[in-house]
């Protein structure tokens, strides 16, 4: 899973990204300090690993992982080359899903590229390269599907998404709204496109503000913006959670409690990050190692036992499953068993979030 941190320049977004990866990417008051993609893991946070890992006494513990990709501030006429524009906005498309950092905090001493702060600007200069990058792709496909019409008649039918597209995207709207039906969806899904990307919205706000008992004025333009979207939101302080990711656990913990906040942005975000893209996260446990495996919601056993080796998916047998809070509440893996918690589950069992599995297969 890889998502794409978006935004104007100086809105916070490598501040955020160094938070969520321990980066140190250079992040500084002018535009443009990020000049090349950068590419850093995170890791999904899950309790219930550490639950496990004593059960076991794993000598390894590895939880699920996110890619986060920081891209330059993208300014307006990005689609056309200004900026860095053209250059990242194909990095963006590599993207499943994107992370649009918005600023909402007032600060004298961190310019903005338009001179104020305006959070439903800032989103519609963002949202207008994107619909105007998508437009150039989806012009230039149209003249080649044109061509390619006339010896295969079977490509009518993505010529009249792509003339449906265009009208979309030239009206000012975004991909995401068009009514397709599962052929047309995978078009879609081939073509990449920026305004059909999921979105996540992070307002961005200043140390004073992550505990106030109502949203400022700029959170609340973000909250209604996102809303009608559809779209998920959450409120964070790219600078406290900088800050909190220079400290060990114990400190952390401190920092936190003095400051009132029960769970960091960062946690928010990847939680609603994994939910936004479909995810769950299936478990293996042993001596060895307890670890937390990506899949998305829906995958059949058989298919999950790929995710850990090709082996596994190609011998399957079966998938000896039993729920965490089963296999926790009985104390051991073999008081489950006697319990009857331990389910034999087949190739096409539908895997559910948090499943203990031991994959028995033929090599």
């Amino acid at each position: 899973m890889k998502l794409g941190i978006i935004g104007l320049p100086n809105v916070g977004k490598s501040t955020l990204f160094n938070s969520l990866t321990k980066s140190s990417v250079e992040a500084t008051n002018y535009p443009f300090t990020t000049t090349e993609s950068n590419i850093g893991n995170a890791a999904v946070p899950d309790v219930r690993l550490a639950v496990l890992e004593k059960m076991y006494t794993s000598k390894k513990v590895t939880p699920a992982t996110i890619e986060f990709v920081d891209i330059a501030g993208l300014v307006r006429g990005a689609s056309s080359g200004q900026g860095l524009g053209n250059k990242f906005l194909t990095n963006i498309r590599e993207s499943d899903a994107l992370v649009h950092v918005v600023r909402c905090f007032e600060d004298s001493n961190v310019m903005h590229v338009d001179g104020e702060i305006d959070p439903l600007r800032d989103i519609e200069t963002i949202d207008l390269e994107l619909i105007l990058a998508d437009l150039d792709l989806v012009e230039r496909r149209i003249a080649r599907v044109a061509k390619a019409i006339k010896s295969d008649k079977s490509l009518a039918k993505e010529m009249q998404l792509l003339e449906r597209l265009k009208e979309i995207l030239e009206a000012g709207k975004l991909a995401k709204g068009i009514d397709a039906d599962d052929d047309e969806a995978l078009i879609l899904r081939e073509m990449s496109l920026l305004t059909n990307k999921p979105v996540l919205y992070a307002a961005n706000v200043s140390e004073d503000e992550i505990n106030a008992d109502t949203p400022s004025e700029h959170v609340k333009a973000v909250q209604d913006y996102a809303k009608a979207q559809g779209a998920p939101l959450f409120v964070v302080c790219a600078q406290i959670e900088a800050e909190m990711a220079q400290l060990e656990d114990d400190e952390r913990e401190m920092f936190m409690s003095e400051l009132g906040i029960n769970e960091s942005g960062l946690d928010k975000l990847i939680a609603t990050s994994y939910e936004l893209l479909g995810l769950i996260s299936f478990l293996t446990a042993g001596e060895k190692e307890s670890r937390a495996w990506t899949i998305k919601r829906g995958t059949k056993a058989v298919h999950a036992a790929g995710k850990i080796h090709s082996d596994i998916e190609r011998g399957f047998i079966r998938a000896e499953t039993v729920f965490y809070d089963d296999l926790i509440s009985s104390g051991t893996y073999n008081a489950a068993k006697e319990k009857g918690l331990v389910r034999l589950e087949g190739k096409e069992y539908i895997i559910k979030d948090g499943d203990v599995i031991l994959f028995r297969f033929n090599v």
